[in-house]
């Protein structure tokens, strides 16, 4: 919700703010003008003795008045007495009391006179009193003795004091003594007792009396009460203590508070009702205080007159009393005289009228004195409650004084009369800024002066035209109003004032500002206590306003917790606690307008516990439970769970009862016998469980025999001549009673012979020995104590102990369904021979060798286990062309029989793994050489190797696949005829005579023809420009150094060049020279099976594991031959093979091109 105002925004604000201005618009002070009373004290002025009396009279005019005191209705000459003194510029009298002067002394009726050349003003008859607090006279008090049940007043009488004094009644520790609807203070000061009981019985009843202006309190005498019993006690219908009789009446004065009371006896304590004959009670006035022993209604009025009766009533009766109320009235105003300002030769009126019940007598006073005595003016008529004046001149200039009185009061009023001759001048500062809020009304004022009245125009703007219209407002006392000002009424406003005897101008500006808005404001919050909670208040101004942001509780300011943490536009409160739960309000304010927006924040939290257990309707199996539900705290409760202890068998342990809707607040509980009871209630809500309630009174109930048997009774051997018996024991309030003990019996089933039972303590098992093996029993266990036996137990069966299955299974049977399942049957055991729970049958079986190769390995045997009576089973994950064995062994709850004999079968071929590795090595122009393991897992006999390959382009198409078939009995194989410089992709797998197995895939290179690169590096010669050329010069001078620093190593005896190479490549998977005979150990790039990146280097020794056959086509980098020299001596490095090159391999007979020579380096 959201509340938003301007500062000008109230319509009735607007209107009694012009209407005051009007009713003050006052003279400049620079000009003549008669006396006006600013300020005087109260007409009934009580005034405290002990202080410095001080009787206000401020009064303005020009010139200064001079100032004059009447006291008791004769002149106070103030400078006859020492104690008395008048402020500097000021009527205010000092009267010095403090100093050895008597307040009463100085009691009476004063009036002050204000007066210049131009009239007298008088201020109302001030009546100085000082206010008094006498003490209570001496009395004798005597105790009170009264009946139990009937009705005592206990007078106060208090002194008679100014003002009166506020009464209250204490004891002597001064605690106020409580109030009821029994016993209460009526308006008095009397202490009513409707019907006194035994408690009322003590001897410090006493009556205060505070006066506030000497700040004393009076205490009157104990007084004492006894109340002595009689039974039975006499109940009485209401009789009325206050008022007595059937009828009063009450006057009371207009604008007063009414005070209307009844306090009635009888016993039981009557009620009090009110009610108006023949109308309502006043809504929004009317409030009952005391117990509604007491009516208020405030501001009454004519109309509150009437008949006001009160009922007091109990269940014997009722009393009434009616109260005939008046409202009289003091004279009120209903047009007070105002003051006059006109030029010579006008005509003006002073009106003077009021009303009051009764009708209040109106008499004129001019200067002061009476007008029937005052000196004439002729350009004045006395018409009752209005003098007219006509043709006024100068002279004429007087303070005239207006006197309503009737016998309930007076009112004086001062209005002047100011004959004046001047040019029109205007009060409003120039160029005063105004500023609004759009929409809201826009007041510029334009405050003058002048004598005649002058006439007031408008201008918006400097050529502006007269303003006119509905949209603006033009009021009496110079200022224009805009309703409803807009953007546009943004400028410059000119307000013109003339008259007869001139003219002037003045200008004001207005600006009119955007609202101020509150664009996301704060939302209902519900949360949990301790959680943490934000409100948010997001706002929209003008640029030019400065908000400040305001945050409430509760209409209150927020409260001073570290907890509470006001951020730019939000509100985060930490910790949340119950005292937090209320209304936050956000409230934006500028000098021009303010906005508010609020959300309520509920605080939710786990139920208080319930409290004032109760335990009634006692029965052997049942009791009634009753409680009071604790605070909800701002979530409903839902359920209440019921929990009980029992003392007897398991104290402080509380166990689940039952659980009932959160409407309720009784439940009937079953009982069982032989339980102390204590029982506690839990409330639940939405958040969660209270914490318990006090525990209840305890509850024993009686014995009994056991209502039920033991549970969950089996029979099961733990050796093959025992029955071991187990049941789960009854719980200790399921004993019904001392001495629980159980009947244990049992027989073997299917023989006919007799029930063999044991009494045991309160265990959980019997052991039964010497049982034949595996034997069904029946069995039953019955609970008993020392009242008697449980109903009879149902009977359960059971068996003796297991022994190991007698035999093996028979006609074991493999049928092999393929080159990896099998499928095994065998026919099974006699289940006499099972010698116990048949539980499956488990197949064991091994591989004993492969087919395909002769190597034997450790056997490692495998287990399947099929449940239950089954005949038949499936061997998966079997070896293609290998041999195996198996045997079958029954399973019981003891463990496995004797194994069947080893059954022999073979697997068929299958489709062979892929090839082991795949090297391709001697790349030269048109040629390649591959090199390839066998599959490590071949699954059968070999029939042929298969073998496709296809080339690849710079932008990584695939040429026309080729297959070539190869024989099983190869490693290697030479593709001849392949175009130079070219990539291609190689598959390669194995076949049998069941099909072909996985394939593995590789990528290799031909080498670059010479004569072509050093064409293309011609090209590129001619197509440089200068800048290259010198940069292809350095890079040459730096290698024909290079050179020369490598041959003069090599002539020390410096190693071969690979080694280097091999370091500045620093490929991980490349091993290191074998020291011992010089040659190179095998290499291998790990990586090979990866897409090529421009620049890397592909070793020529290429092996492929079998696990990284599944290679695919990314990008390559268009400089490949970089990896290889001039005449593929690198390759032959690392092939471990001597082939036909020039005797230095990476030495060359004509000097390298610049490309050339940097391709051998990197």
């Amino acid at each position: 919700m959201m509340k938003k105002k301007s500062l000008c925004a109230s319509r009735a604000s607007l209107v009694l703010f012009l209407c005051q201005m009007i009713s003050s618009l006052d003279v400049p002070l620079d000009l003549s003008q008669p006396p006006t009373i600013t300020q005087q004290s109260p007409k009934d002025y009580i005034v405290d003795p002990r202080e410095n009396i001080v009787i206000q009279c401020e009064a303005k005019g020009k010139p200064p008045p001079s100032f004059s005191w009447t006291r008791n209705g004769t002149h106070f000459d103030i400078d006859k007495d020492a104690q008395v003194t008048m402020k500097p510029n000021s009527g205010t009298l000092v009267i010095n009391i403090m100093n050895g002067g008597k307040a009463e002394a100085y009691e009476g009726v004063y009036q002050c006179t204000a007066r210049n050349e131009r009239g007298a003003a008088i201020s109302n008859n001030i009546v100085i009193r000082p206010s008094r607090s006498p003490l209570w006279t001496k009395e004798k008090l005597e105790p009170n003795h009264v009946r139990e049940g009937d009705s005592l007043v206990l007078h106060c009488r208090p002194p008679v004091g100014l003002p009166p004094p506020i009464i209250f009644w204490m004891d002597n520790a001064f605690q106020r003594l409580p109030q009821s609807e029994r016993v209460s203070q009526g308006l008095n000061g009397d202490l009513y007792f409707s019907n006194v009981q035994p408690e009322d019985t003590r001897e410090d009843y006493i009556c205060y009396a505070r006066f506030n202006h000497t700040q004393t309190i009076q205490q009157k005498q104990p007084i004492s009460v006894k109340v002595f019993s009689t039974k039975p006690v006499t109940e009485r219908q209401p009789v009325l203590l206050t008022p007595t009789g059937s009828t009063s009446t009450k006057v009371e004065l207009r604008g007063n508070v009414l005070l209307l009371e009844c306090i009635a006896a009888g016993l039981p304590t009557p009620v009090i009702r009110w009610i108006k004959e023949g109308g309502e009670l006043p809504a929004n006035r009317t409030f009952f205080e005391n117990f509604k022993k007491t009516l208020k209604i405030t501001d009454v009025s004519e109309a509150d007159s009437g008949n006001y009766k009160c009922i007091a009533r109990n269940t014997l009766g009722s009393a009434h009393h009616v109260i005939s109320v008046t409202v009289k009235a003091a004279p009120y105003w209903i047009t007070a005289p105002r003051n006059l300002v006109l030029s010579p030769g006008e005509h003006g009126n002073l009106i003077c009228r009021a009303n009051g019940n009764p009708k209040p007598d109106i008499s004129w006073l001019a200067n002061g004195v009476p007008i029937a005595i005052a000196p004439e003016d002729p350009s004045r008529k006395v018409d009752g409650d209005t003098i007219i004046f006509s043709h006024v001149q100068e002279r004429s200039s007087a303070v005239y004084q207006c006197n309503a009185s009737n016998e309930y009061g007076y009112l004086l009023a001062n209005a002047f009369v100011n004959v004046l001759a001047e040019p029109p001048r205007i009060l409003t500062p120039a160029n005063k800024l105004y500023q609004v809020i759009a929409d809201s009304p826009a007041l510029l004022d334009c405050a003058y002066f002048g004598s005649p009245k002058p006439e007031i125009e408008w201008f918006k703007g400097v050529k502006g035209s007269i303003l006119r219209g509905n949209e603006y407002v033009f009021h009496d006392n110079g200022t224009l109003e805009i309703p409803v000002a807009q953007k546009d009424s943004t400028g410059t406003y000119t307000c013109v004032a003339r008259n007869e005897l001139g003219k002037t101008q003045n200008e004001v500006q207005l600006e009119v500002k955007d609202p101020t808005m509150i664009i996301k404001q704060p939302e209902y919050k519900v949360i949990q206590r301790y959680g943490q909670v934000s409100f948010e208040c997001i706002i929209k101004h003008d640029s030019t306003l400065s908000p400040t942001v305001i945050w409430l509780k509760d209409n209150d300011e927020l409260p001073d917790d570290e907890r509470f943490l006001v951020g730019k536009d939000n509100l985060t409160i930490m910790n949340v606690t119950d005292k937090d739960d209320g209304t936050y309000t956000c409230i934006v304010n500028t000098t021009l307008d303010s906005v508010s927006a609020s959300a309520v924040l509920t605080v939710v939290a786990r139920p208080n516990p319930p409290f004032d257990l109760e335990l009634t309707g006692q029965l052997e199996r049942s009791i009634e439970l009753s409680w009071i539900p604790g605070d909800e705290n701002n979530s409903p409760i839902t359920s209440f769970v019921i929990e009980y202890e029992d003392g007897l068998h398991e104290p402080g342990v509380w166990h689940y009862q039952t659980e009932v809707p959160g409407t309720q607040t009784t439940v009937q509980l079953k009982l069982s016998p032989y339980v102390n009871y204590s029982f506690r209630v839990i409330a639940v809500n939405e958040i969660g469980r209270s914490q318990p309630s006090e525990p209840s009174e305890q509850y024993l109930t009686k014995s009994a025999s056991p209502d039920e048997n033991p549970s969950n009774v089996q029979g099961i051997g733990s050796e093959p001549d025992n029955l071991v018996i187990t049941w789960e024991s009854l719980k200790g309030f399921q004993s019904n009673g001392p001495g629980l003990q159980y009947k244990v019996s049992w027989r073997q089933k299917d023989v006919d012979d007799e029930w063999t039972s044991v009494i045991v303590a309160n265990v959980s098992k019997y052991i039964v020995s010497g049982t034949p093996t595996f034997v069904p029993y029946e069995i039953k266990v019955q609970a008993l104590n020392d009242l008697g036996y449980a109903p009879e137990p149902s009977v359960v069966i059971g068996h003796s102990g297991e022994d190991l299955p007698m035999v093996a299974p028979g006609n074991v049977q493999v049928f092999v369904i393929n080159s990896t399942l099998a499928k095994v049957h065998w026919d099974p055991v006699p289940l006499k021979t099972v010698r116990g729970h048949l539980q499956g049958y488990k197949v064991y079986y091994w591989k004993v060798q492969s087919l395909s190769r002769r190597s034997r390995r450790h056997v490692e045997k495998k287990i399947l286990t099929f449940r239950g009576n089954k005949t038949v089973g499936m061997l998966p994950g079997l070896e293609p062309y290998s041999s195996y064995k198996l045997n079958v062994r029954v399973v019981n709850g003891k463990g496995e029989g004797p194994a069947s004999p080893d059954k022999l079968f073979r697997t068929p071929e299958g489709v062979p793994g892929s090839p082991s590795f795949l090297k391709i090595t001697n790349p030269t122009l048109d040629s390649l050489t591959l090199e390839w393991g066998s599959p490590t897992h071949p699954n059968g006999v070999l029939t042929s190797y298969i073998l496709k390959f296809q080339p690849i382009n710079n932008t990584h198409e695939l040429g026309p696949l080729v297959e070539i078939r190869i024989p099983a009995n190869e490693s290697s194989l030479i593709l001849k005829n392949l175009n130079y410089s070219t990539r291609y992709k190689f598959y390669f797998n194995a076949q049998t005579s069941v099909g072909s197995g996985n394939q593995i895939t590789e990528e290799a290179v031909t080498i670059m023809d010479e004569g072509k690169m050093a064409m293309a590096s011609r090209q590129v010669d001619i197509a440089t420009q200068g800048w290259f050329i010198g940069l292809m010069c350095a890079v040459a001078l730096l290698i024909l150094i290079l050179l020369i620093v490598c041959f003069i190593r090599r002539n020390k005896g410096g190693k071969y060049p690979v080694k280097e190479k091999e370091d500045a490549h620093a490929d991980p998977e490349i091993q290191p020279m074998k020291e011992d005979d010089g040659t190179f150990g095998e290499y291998s790039d790990a990586e090979d099976h990866k897409p090529l990146k421009k620049g890397s280097r592909t070793p020529s020794d290429r092996t492929v594991k079998k696990e990284d056959s599944d290679d695919s086509l990314v990008d390559y980098g268009e400089g490949v031959n970089g990896q290889f020299n001039e005449d593929g001596s690198f390759i032959g490095q690392y092939s471990g093979k001597k082939e036909k090159e020039p005797a230095e391999g990476n030495e060359s007979s004509e000097a390298p091109s610049p490309v050339n020579a940097m391709n051998s380096f990197v």
